[in-house]
């Protein structure tokens, strides 16, 4: 198969992704970033009148300083309207990054991330808004979403109202690293958290008479690590992951302010995930069932034990496309006419993704050279970001 004529302006594409990159904006403070994308879209011919904020932010529980940018383009054919998609944040590692061309890559200067993740993405969206309009490509209707703290918890495509999107019927998510890696599913999660308040007491003097909330929770882990919940998690009704995060006291303090008293509260936090939400749930369960028992095991001396206080929640639900979903066959026809070989993928973590299927939007995420993200050897492989372009490019200009 002959690969179609893209007229992907390289360097163009590349001054954008160097510009974004040079433009701080880590989770919840997307005011600056946003603002260089809509500057950015103006130049490329968007009009005002399309470019518009939602009020997520409004409901983010997290301080957030924007909604979700929503771009609406006009079709000049017909055909579903399709949604492309990315978020603006990068990981607080990202603060104060420098960005360098190193060969055939971008890098940060070795004492930041560089934030490809996911700027790439954002790049990207911009690039297929320029290049349809400069090269008066035909497409269908289009509307580009750049989403805010994703990187916190997925928090702007959790709030987004679907309903402002202009009746998309499918979504292509660019946030991955290889153009040819399709992801079409990904595991949910499920946040729990433990307070525990024991009673404090002289160490040295009388610990029969304390109750250790450190303790508690210690001998709480062990249990739940005992009976299978912790790391990687099989069981004949599921299989998933769960991992202890948070072990502290009050306001971020570690549990316990002197080792001559018995502890008298602490708190946990940690997070169960697996690819069916009943079993993300029963995993969480798991870790209450272990604290449970803990409770009933540290005890004072009239045989008093500690108060537990065991929550859950969903962060996001997981999902999976069938291959022959009409937006994962659009990609895999794409990929194809590039000369690409599809390799579809079930990820491990979570993308806005999540939230887009649970929306209603079957959502395939693609990617567009990110590596080694969240970590200051991150960088952008140049070629696959060239090839994340032309593959959405060519996305939102197939035949229906």
């Amino acid at each position: 198969m002959t690969a179609p004529a893209i007229p992907l302006d390289v360097a163009a594409a590349e001054a954008h992704l160097m510009n974004f990159l040079s433009v701080e904006g880590i989770t919840g403070q997307e005011a600056n970033i946003a603002a260089a994308v809509i500057a950015a879209l103006k130049a490329a011919g968007v009009p005002e009148s399309a470019i518009r904020f939602d009020d997520a932010n409004k409901r983010i529980p997290l301080p957030t300083q924007t909604g979700n940018l929503i771009v609406q383009l006009p079709g000049t054919r017909p055909g579903p309207r399709l949604l492309f998609s990315t978020h603006l944040d990068t990981v607080p590692l990202c603060a104060g990054v420098k960005p360098r061309r190193e060969g055939d890559r971008i890098v940060s200067d070795g004492t930041t991330a560089l934030g490809g993740d996911a700027r790439t993405g954002v790049a990207a969206l911009v690039v297929v808004a320029e290049t349809v309009l400069k090269n008066n490509l035909p497409h269908p209707p289009i509307t580009l979403l750049f989403t805010v703290r994703e990187e916190s918890g997925l928090h702007g495509a959790r709030e987004l109202n679907p309903a402002e999107l202009g009746g998309v019927e499918m979504c292509v998510n660019i946030d991955g690293q290889l153009a040819s890696e399709l992801i079409v599913g990904a595991v949910g999660q499920e946040n729990w958290e433990v307070e525990i308040t024991g009673r404090a007491s002289h160490a040295g003097v009388a610990p029969e008479k304390g109750i250790s909330a450190t303790m508690v929770g210690a001998v709480g882990l062990v249990e739940a690590r005992n009976a299978g919940w912790f790391g990687k998690v099989s069981k004949p009704e599921g299989n998933g992951t769960s991992n202890v995060g948070i072990f502290g006291g009050r306001d971020g303090k570690a549990a316990g302010d002197a080792t001559n008293v018995v502890t008298d509260y602490a708190f946990i936090k940690g997070e169960a995930r697996s690819p069916n939400a009943a079993f993300a749930t029963e995993i969480a369960r798991g870790y209450e069932a272990a604290f449970g028992r803990a409770k009933a095991s540290v005890v004072d001396h009239e045989g008093q034990g500690a108060e537990v206080r065991f929550s859950h929640v969903t962060a996001y639900p997981p999902f999976e496309l069938d291959q022959h979903t009409p937006i994962v066959e659009r990609a895999t026809r794409a990929l194809k006419a590039l000369g690409i070989e599809p390799n579809y993928l079930f990820s491990n973590g979570g993308l806005d993704a999540n939230w887009l299927d649970k929306h209603g939007i079957p959502t395939v995420t693609i990617g567009a050279g990110q590596a080694e993200i969240h970590t200051i050897k991150e960088y952008v492989n140049l070629a696959e970001y060239e090839k994340g372009c032309r593959l959405a490019i060519l996305l939102a200009t197939l035949d229906a």
